[in-house]
């Protein structure tokens, strides 16, 4: 999605772009019996993935190797980490830091959004 210029050096330099998306849902669906995942946005210092659910469907406990931010687009998950579990509903947000075990199961049919905070 970024542009790449060259400096005269024959080194790549990033061109300075703002990055838009109008409308994350309809970017993925819910299918029968399945967890979907699919890259949206890569930038500096992030990636941004969409995750969709099919009632009952479930990440199941996993670490990341950076902290992520966590929104529901859609739909009802519940979410455990650190030893506490939380519904997650459209509006509300979590962040994980590195390395902390976390699992995601859908109550019902539910799309999400993570964001991969990259250092």
């Amino acid at each position: 999605m970024m542009s790449e210029q060259t400096n005269g050096a024959n080194e790549p330099k990033t061109a300075e772009v703002m990055e838009f998306i109008d409308d994350l849902k309809p970017m993925v669906e819910v299918q029968p019996e399945a967890t979907v995942s699919r890259t949206v946005m890569q930038v500096e210092g992030a990636n941004v993935v969409l995750f969709s659910f099919d009632k009952g469907q479930e990440l199941s406990e996993h670490t990341a190797a950076m902290p992520v931010l966590v929104q529901c687009l859609e739909g009802h998950l519940k979410v455990t980490g650190g030893g506490k579990t939380v519904d997650l509903v459209p509006g509300g947000i979590l962040h994980f830091p590195t390395r902390l075990p976390h699992a995601v199961y859908a109550e019902e049919a539910s799309k999400m959004m993570l964001i991969m905070m990259r250092r």
